[in-house]
């Protein structure tokens, strides 16, 4: 009786031994992801920031604002970070690390130079603001999506279509230029965004494997990164449409 009660007791503290190495090692990785994000939301500031003041002075477009606001180069400036994200997602898998997080990297200054002109929309105190506010609110969610014990895949599924609808939505109020359509949309964009912000951290902690080499593991964290960056720039974008006071 004692050697089995020696045998249970051996066992629970290796069980929780496991245990313990494996938090660990999910708060290492996640520390990870949001660190990546928090980096790539940095450069896309002062990218951002950067080329607003390059490319107004003296209360007019300068060539360099010529060229990526008005110029056909403004396409390439719009679309260029839509492609490296698509880029990103479908080659992430026979990348190395450090290429992946390169790539990311570039991605995050390109969306920077696409998000530009917010600083000649928006007053400077508003565009903060509303990063602050934006900030606050990812963390809250993404929190809950890390520590709720509730599976939130069925959520994520109607957040998935709620996302299409915005997009078509999107592309119809471009013809239509319709005030009340761009209100609604706005208010659904920060509904939707809140809701992935939760849910996507939730995927992200699930996609942890602690028997994951590293090569494996810093892919995963660099995917991780971007779709929380992506979950927080949109965010932001629509609080800003509320919140930003224009120039």
């Amino acid at each position: 009786m004692a050697d089995l009660r020696n045998y249970q007791t051996r066992t629970a503290n290796a069980g929780a031994q496991a245990g313990a190495v494996i938090d660990q090692g999910l708060r290492t990785y996640m520390l990870r992801v949001y660190n990546l994000m928090a980096l790539g939301l940095a450069i896309t500031g002062l990218v951002a920031f950067g080329a607003s003041q390059a490319a107004f002075a003296d209360g007019q477009l300068t060539a360099f604002g010529q060229a990526i606001y008005v110029s056909p180069l403004k396409w390439v400036v719009m679309l260029a970070p839509l492609a490296l994200v698509f880029f990103l997602s479908f080659r992430i898998h026979t990348m190395s690390v450090s290429a992946a997080q390169t790539t990311f990297w570039i991605y995050a200054g390109l969306m920077g130079l696409s998000l530009s002109s917010i600083f000649l929309i928006y007053t400077g105190a508003s565009i903060a603001q509303t990063f602050f506010v934006s900030a606050a609110a990812f963390g809250a969610l993404s929190l809950f999506g890390y520590t709720t014990k509730r599976d939130l895949s069925a959520m994520g599924s109607f957040l998935i279509m709620g996302l299409f609808g915005l997009i078509i939505a999107s592309l119809v109020n471009l013809f239509l230029q319709s005030s009340a359509l761009d209100f609604a949309i706005s208010a659904i964009g920060v509904l939707v965004f809140a809701g992935l912000t939760a849910w996507d951290t939730q995927k992200i902690k699930e996609m942890y494997f602690d028997a994951d080499d590293d090569v494996v593991a810093g892919r995963k964290a660099i995917m991780g990164a971007l779709t929380l960056y992506l979950d927080f720039i949109n965010l932001f974008l629509f609080l800003l449409r509320f919140l930003g006071n224009r120039e």
